[in-house]
């Protein structure tokens, strides 16, 4: 952090004229550099062309394919179902180049991930549309891919850091399988469980559109407490 910190106020100030323009970029880059995403920070990921948050729920199961805990996209607002722990191996998350873990805060030790079953040959489907079904697992279950890419939404070879804010997509590699790449995606669709409905969350190998962007949110203050978020 601190070289990401001195060299943007390098950059950024060296042809500074005068010390009001030095105060007003050395505050832009505090700015900045709040917004940035630091590893095993607290985010949320609303969908894009919903306006809803991607959520699980440890007491959700599917009743279909892996039978695996439950992801949707939920709330309008971010209530603890849709917190997640960013984790990757450096401290700040460079585009194109850094590959992410997204572990459910409410859950034990649960991980946004695809299932493959060994036993079938192929990772399972979605309830509603047969896509590639998306889920949260333990990391010591076998068969389970975990390892997210983003990229930005617009900009293919886009460089620089991840910030709150920034509109993304996320991909993940089937390596079980064919080691094809799939990218996150939710619509309009709902499966039902019991007597609730549920928006879909798949992975799919389709042309990228409106319903693969998520604005991914730094949840700076924490509004819920530790005994809240595991009730």
């Amino acid at each position: 952090m601190n070289n990401y910190f001195s060299n943007e106020f390098y950059n950024k100030t060296k042809n500074a004229n005068s010390i009001n323009e030095l105060i007003r970029e050395f505050e832009d880059i505090v700015f900045e550099e709040s917004n940035l995403i630091k590893n095993e920070s607290i985010v949320a990921l609303k969908h894009f062309s919903t306006g809803k948050y991607l959520s699980s729920d440890e007491n959700l199961r599917y009743t279909t394919g892996s039978k695996s805990q439950l992801v949707f996209v939920g709330s309008p607002v971010p209530d603890p179902n849709s917190l997640w722990k960013i984790k990757f191996d450096k401290e700040l998350a460079i585009y194109n180049n850094t590959s992410i873990k997204l572990q459910h805060v409410k859950s034990s030790n649960k991980f946004l991930g695809i299932y493959y079953s060994n036993y079938d040959r192929y990772y399972y489907k979605s309830p509603s549309t047969n896509y590639t079904e998306v889920s949260c697992n333990n990391l010591n279950r076998n068969y389970c891919s975990e390892n997210w890419k983003f990229n930005h939404n617009k900009l293919e070879n886009h460089q620089g850091y991840l910030k709150s804010k920034d509109i993304i997509n996320l991909s993940i590699e089937k390596s079980y399988y064919s080691n094809n790449v799939e990218f996150l995606r939710s619509h309009d669709i709902q499966f039902t469980i019991g007597n609730d409905t549920f928006q879909e969350v798949v992975c799919h190998d389709e042309r990228l559109g409106g319903n693969d962007e998520w604005c991914i949110e730094l949840i700076k203050q924490h509004i819920w407490t530790i005994d809240t978020l595991h009730d």
